[in-house]
């Protein structure tokens, strides 16, 4: 008689589970927008290079990889095909749709059905795993657009509806009409104005995918609370900003990006760091402080730019 092999762990899982829908990921997924070309758009400035993050984060245990039809447009559903297909099983790719880009920098919603075709075919997948709205259109009837993810589900196009900058109240009208796996806002140490949203998904088992995970403004910088936090730790800043955001909730799910393999398992590393209770007191009290209030002006400077 033979043990059954043991499957093995690998660095992304350090970071524990969280449920979306049927399907059960790590809390430490992969952003795929940064390795698009500058301004989220065109083609990556390093093919090659974008090639070896997408297929290095499967090997350290990462089996939720973000895009969108609009990152490049195209270019980052097309690359994650050519460095993944035919997919790990455990793999799960989440795309979004209900932004066209006219232009770099540009963003206008619209055309859902249009956009799971062709993230169906850019992706070479019959379904796609996580389909997200990327924006809900004010022009539109809030109906009508989970309608239309409706449909798509019920025509096995794809398995799960995740939705992307909204509020408790859209999320609560969302919920009577649709089962939603998944919400996607902006939030990171420097901005929480997600909190609610947050505490909400948590009671409802719902995934919470903060975007832009990284932010942390001057929180980080020589002599700071996280620059202090990870000299203590030896780690680096960025990997203490992941930790704190695993910390907040069992159903947060950072997506860190990059173009770069060293950036990339750097971010993973923060799988394995655990915050004591006074790391996470000395944060939260520089919270409201001038860093973050520094921070915030670094961030706004950052979303004009991005998103």
């Amino acid at each position: 008689m033979t043990d059954t092999p043991r499957p093995r762990r690998l660095p992304a899982h350090g970071a524990g589970t969280v449920a979306l829908g049927d399907r059960t990921v790590h809390r430490l997924g992969f952003g795929a927008m940064q390795i698009t070309g500058e301004g989220v758009w065109g083609a990556p400035a390093d093919r090659d290079e974008a090639i070896r993050v997408l297929r290095r984060a499967v090997e350290l245990g990462v089996d939720l990889i973000d895009t969108a039809d609009s990152y490049g447009p195209d270019v980052s559903e097309e690359l994650i095909r050519e460095a993944l297909h035919p997919y790990p099983e455990q793999l799960v790719i989440a795309t979004k749709a209900g932004l066209e880009r006219p232009g770099p920098g540009e963003w206008r919603p619209e055309r859902l059905r249009a956009q799971c075709e062709g993230s169906l075919r850019k992706l070479d997948v019959e379904r796609i795993d996580l389909f997200q709205l990327h924006r809900i259109d004010p022009a539109v009837p809030f109906a009508d657009q989970l309608g239309a993810l409706l449909e798509l589900q019920q025509a096995g196009k794809i398995a799960h509806i995740g939705l992307s900058e909204v509020t408790v109240e859209q999320l609560v009208e969302a919920g009577t009409m649709a089962t939603i796996v998944s919400v996607q806002n902006m939030y990171n140490l420097v901005n929480r104005g997600a909190e609610a949203l947050v505490d909400h998904c948590e009671r409802e088992g719902i995934a919470f995918i903060p975007w832009i995970p990284l932010g942390s403004g001057s929180l980080s910088r020589p002599g700071g609370p996280l620059d202090t936090v990870a000299s203590r730790l030896r780690v680096t800043p960025a990997q203490v900003a992941l930790a704190w955001l695993l910390e907040r909730s069992p159903v947060m799910l950072p997506i860190p990006g990059t173009s770069s393999v060293a950036h990339l398992e750097s971010n993973v590393g923060a799988a394995a760091v655990r915050l004591i209770d006074a790391d996470l007191e000395a944060i939260d009290a520089a919270v409201g402080s001038s860093f973050v209030n520094r921070g915030m002006r670094s961030m706004r400077k950052l979303l004009n730019r991005r998103r």
